[in-house]
Formats: C-alpha cells, structure tokens, sequence
C-alpha cells in the first residue's frame, strides 16, 4: 500500500475504503471484508448513521489499533459549536469503541465554521484526533480558513472524478501542504463512467477495469480516494492497483474528460447551502 505523509506528519494510506450510503445493517460485514482484503484507511461520518457498526467491524477484526486509519466527520453543529463540536466527537468516538480517531473532518463549510475548528484544534492537541481536515470546501473557503486560524487542515475531501477533475482546488490545496481526497471518484457511474470509452480503452490497453482505471489515475494525482463496495471480488479488484502506472498520454487523455462542474450538488447554490445548515442528525 502507498501512503502519503499529511502536513503534521502522519502517514494515511493513499487507498482507502468508504462507507457512505452502505444501509448500517449491512455495514460491519462491509468493513470486515474490506479489512479481509487489505484496506486499512476507513472512511465514515457522522452524518452516514453507521459508525457503530464499523466500530465492531474494527473491535472484532484483531488487527492492532496502529495499523489502521480511522476517519470520521463532523456534522453542522448549533451554537455554542465549541461546546456541540466536542459532545460531536465523543459520541462518534463511543460509537466507534475508540480513544481516538486518525482524521476528523468538518463535513461542510457551514455554520459556525470558525467555532467547530477551534474545537476541532483543541481535540487535535488532547490526541482525541491525530490529524484535523475538511471536507466540501472550496478554495475561497479553504484559504480563509487556512489564514485565519492556527492548524491548517491537514486534507480537504472534495467531490473528484474524470468529470471534475478540480484542478484549481489541487493547485491550491498542493500549495498550502492540504492532502486532496476525492469522494464519488467513479462519480456513481454517471455520464456512463464504467463504460466510457476512453476509459475503457486505456483499461484494455492494461488489462485492467475501469474502476481501476480511475483509481489509478487519482492515485498518479497524488489524491487519496475511498472507493466503496459491498462486493468482495470489486474490494479486492479495487485495491489491486499498485503494480501498473498509466502513461503520460493516457492521463492527458482522461484529463481532456474534465467538465469543470459537479455531477451531484453545488455547493454555492442557495437552496443547497439553506438545506446543508438546516439538516441536522436524527431529523
């Protein structure tokens, strides 16, 4: 497995295995299998409603707690945030059975942004969280953050795929030491990703799927990615991606697929922005 090494100095895997929209009952057996396979690098929040079962996944494994990486994130918190943002993280260290997690994110940049990651910073001191990120934040957001408090967010996770390549945010996010982490890499098969045929040459030209296609390609970009199934034989095709390299014309050629805009939901449209703020966890 590939790592990178985040801006405070902690390495996390380059390849990891997500949990968003896997229903909570069918959770554990999901991460135990990943974990079966090799995956190390567990990606879930708050907001996805099964951090406990991949905390048994993880307590029933008996993979020592230093092998793995365990991410989780923070959901929109009322005020006081600071007080709310700590409650937050306790009640996903519970149900995740851990002291502490290796990453934790602030799920959207909304809300009382600068009282969530004080508290995040404090947390991050206390050790209750080896390394503190963002997620969703675009570069206005990101670099206001970054110049206006003490820790700058060791990853951003950001919607990235062949169709949104965010080139503008990787720039940005390389310039500050900010680790890119894609979330929706294969886009849910949209725009016909899994048969497309530019994909699905390169792929033959190696051998290869093109979900490993894609994942090689994020991987060439230095991004870290989290890609999910329920499927065993799709986990382990997944991660089977460390012994082929694209060419150099190969990545122009998936560059040249870039859009420049999200396939799911803007983060600048109102209505959007008004039902992140209002959501909150149970409701």
């Amino acid at each position: 497995m590939q790592h990178v090494t985040l801006k405070n100095g902690v390495t996390m895997p380059i390849l990891g295995f997500g949990v968003y929209r896997i229903p909570a009952d069918q959770t554990e057996r999901a991460v135990t299998q990943a974990l079966e396979a090799g995956y190390r690098l567990l990606d879930t929040a708050a907001a996805y409603g099964n951090e406990e079962a991949v905390g048994h996944a993880i307590k029933n494994s008996g993979i020592p707690r230093e092998d793995l990486f365990v991410t989780t994130k923070l959901w929109v918190q009322d005020a006081p945030a600071q007080d709310n943002t700590r409650r937050a993280l306790e009640t996903s260290l519970a149900k995740l059975g851990l002291d502490h997690v290796d990453l934790y994110l602030m799920h959207q940049p909304y809300g009382d942004v600068y009282g969530q990651w004080r508290a995040m910073e404090a947390a991050n001191r206390e050790g209750l969280t080896r390394a503190i990120g963002v997620a969703n934040f675009y570069p206005d957001r990101l670099l206001d953050l970054i110049l206006n408090n003490e820790i700058t967010p060791a990853v951003n996770q950001i919607e990235t795929h062949p169709f949104f390549q965010r080139g503008p945010d990787h720039a940005l996010m390389r310039g500050h030491g900010v680790q890119h982490q894609a979330w929706g890499g294969f886009a849910e098969g949209k725009n016909d990703l899994f048969t497309h045929p530019v994909l699905s040459e390169i792929g033959e030209a190696h051998g290869r799927s093109v979900a490993q296609v894609v994942l090689r390609w994020l991987i060439q970009r230095d991004i870290v990615t989290i890609p999910k199934s329920v499927n065993p034989g799709r986990m382990a095709q997944n991660i089977d991606v460390f012994d082929f390299a694209l060419t150099d014309g190969q990545m122009k050629q998936i560059a040249a697929l870039d859009t420049g805009k999200t396939l799911f939901f803007d983060h600048h449209d109102p209505e959007m922005v008004a039902w992140l703020s209002k959501r909150r966890l149970g409701s």
